[in-house]
């Protein structure tokens, strides 16, 4: 996973939705480790406002799944670059294709200069009640992503 340039790492929710926010492209995504879940991963994408987050975790075999709407069929993939591109495609159980990769260097060389300095503290802001869609959780909207980015 380390090698992937969409891996965040151990980010935290709010960090992965500040860059996604601060991307602000429609279909933007990453992938970060799960905080609630050890040895699970999180693609996250930006969807009308919203960051949909889905789990990503590898079965015994080591084959990747993510965890999609209801419905929709659980396709296991050996790499997960090959479920990154079946995921940009549209009606794959995920709030939208993902469109844009938000890589680490990509986004430190794009955002050096929108960064909050490390001692500012941000609004924690809690997502609505009707905050998930499928098995994606989604939080923030367009309003509240605006107001804690100044």
């Amino acid at each position: 996973m380390e090698n992937l340039p969409v891996y965040h790492g151990p980010i935290g929710k709010e960090e992965g939705e500040r860059r996604l926010a601060q991307d602000g492209r429609e279909g933007c995504y990453l992938i970060r480790n799960s905080d609630s879940v050890p040895g699970v991963y999180c693609l996250c994408v930006l969807c009308q406002g919203y960051v949909y987050t889905y789990r990503l975790y590898r079965d015994d075999g080591g084959s990747w799944a993510a965890d999609t709407s209801p419905g929709v069929q659980k396709r296991y993939f050996r790499k997960i670059k090959n479920l990154i591109t079946a995921f940009q495609k549209p009606e794959q159980g995920i709030a939208m294709p993902l469109l844009y990769p938000v890589t680490a260097q990509t986004r430190a060389q794009t955002h050096t200069d929108a960064q909050t300095p490390s001692n500012s503290l941000s609004p924690t802001l809690s997502s609505s009640p009707n905050a998930y869609h499928a098995k994606g959780h989604k939080s923030r909207n367009a309003k509240e992503v605006r107001q804690a980015l100044g």
